[in-house]
């Protein structure tokens, strides 16, 4: 069961209307690396996992996404209007229906030149008037791959944000980002701590691998320019690009199958 608390996680600020800077925001709406993809993500996880402390983790994450979705779709609102200072704190009043009515002519106008199928109202697209779809989720229903990808799909996040604050110069705007940014750190920070938690979590599943392939380096590389480097690639005069890499913990092998001949294709 779902309660909506009128009052949002953060305050949401924005200092003047930007409908260009709307349709970029749009990004964390209703794109693959935005809000709502990642409270979907978490939910389908956390509904089938059998393992109490993992399913809070994600249930929690996944509702605290949804409050982030909010708090976007109300920037977005705010950006395409322009509320005045006083109003900046105001999560429940008429500022919504009034754009949504028409009131506010001339920041649709401005939203509607700004990017395709942006109609003066948050929608579930990204900046490019992509719609949302369901293969933004990459759940596989294995933990300790879903967390791995739970990690990246943070860092992308908080990437955006930081492209997007970039983008800005309103002070509102920049703080309302920060503070979404700066939680996707906070959930990165708590997918690795629950991945850490899972013993032997590498490789993901339950079938062992061959050993004898498992830590082979193929040297697919090996053939260099003139110069040591890869045609039309970096100069790598005097690198042994292959023997560098097994620094790694890698052992060279130029084939790899000579080691399994039983299971050559007949």
């Amino acid at each position: 069961m779902f309660l909506h608390n009128t009052r949002m996680m953060y305050d949401v600020r924005v200092d003047e209307p930007n409908p260009r800077f709307a349709k970029m925001l749009l990004e964390q709406f209703g794109g693959p690396n935005g809000e709502l993809a990642a409270a979907m993500r978490y939910f389908t996880q956390g509904w089938r996992e059998s393992d109490p402390q993992r399913r809070s983790l994600l249930l929690d994450i996944a509702t605290e996404e949804l409050s982030h979705l909010e708090m976007v779709a109300q920037t977005l609102t705010m950006l395409l209007k322009g509320s005045p200072a006083e109003l900046i704190d105001q999560v429940e009043g008429n500022y919504l229906g009034d754009l949504l009515n028409g009131d506010h002519s001339d920041y649709i106008d401005l939203s509607l030149n700004s990017g395709p199928l942006f109609q003066g109202y948050p929608q579930l697209m990204d900046s490019m008037g992509n719609r949302f779809t369901a293969s933004f989720i990459d759940t596989i229903g294995e933990p300790t791959a879903d967390l791995r990808s739970d990690i990246a799909a943070e860092a992308r996040a908080k990437i955006t944000y930081e492209r997007l604050i970039k983008c800005t110069d309103d002070a509102g705007c920049t703080d309302t980002l920060t503070f979404l940014m700066t939680r996707e750190i906070a959930h990165m920070k708590m997918f690795e701590a629950a991945l850490a938690a899972i013993p032997d979590s590498f490789p993901p599943g339950k079938l062992p691998g061959d050993e004898r392939l498992g830590h082979a380096y193929i040297a697919d590389s090996g053939h260099f320019g003139e110069n040591g480097g890869s045609p039309g690639g970096p100069d790598t005069s005097g690198v042994d690009l292959a023997q560098h890499n097994t620094d790694w913990g890698f052992e060279l092998d130029t084939e790899p199958i000579a080691h399994a001949p039983e299971q050559r294709m007949q």
